[in-house]
């Protein structure tokens, strides 16, 4: 996954380790989705600063199904396509409520060292 610079978008760079898992569990909490579509919902709720690559996404379910974050079902799309969707397990709500906490923290000490002295 990476995320496009606002100054110049050519310029992709990797978020910070978890950053993935954290924004698919925090979709998935809201509905279940299939990969094009965890896919396509990252990038339009970030205004387009964010893409994901498929050979970083499907890994990252691949560890999440197996860690029992995300449970996934063979279904029919809307398109008559056979998907897999995936869903957020129990466990998987406690380690979003969790990773968010961890995340929230995150930012607020980097805001306190990028705040200037008073």
């Amino acid at each position: 996954m990476v995320f496009q610079s606002l100054r110049k978008r050519s310029e992709p760079r990797d978020l910070f380790p978890g950053a993935l898992e954290l924004m698919v569990l925090q979709l998935l909490h809201w509905q279940p989705m299939h990969g094009y579509a965890l896919v396509q919902h990252i990038q339009q709720r970030s205004n387009d600063l964010l893409q994901v690559e498929e050979g970083s996404l499907y890994p990252a379910l691949q560890r999440m199904l197996k860690a029992g974050l995300v449970d996934a079902r063979w279904e029919t799309s809307a398109t008559n396509r056979r998907v897999r969707t995936y869903r957020l397990t129990s466990q998987g709500r406690k380690h979003l409520e969790q990773e968010r906490l961890r995340f929230e923290q995150m930012l607020q000490g980097i805001s306190l060292v990028l705040a200037p002295n008073v």
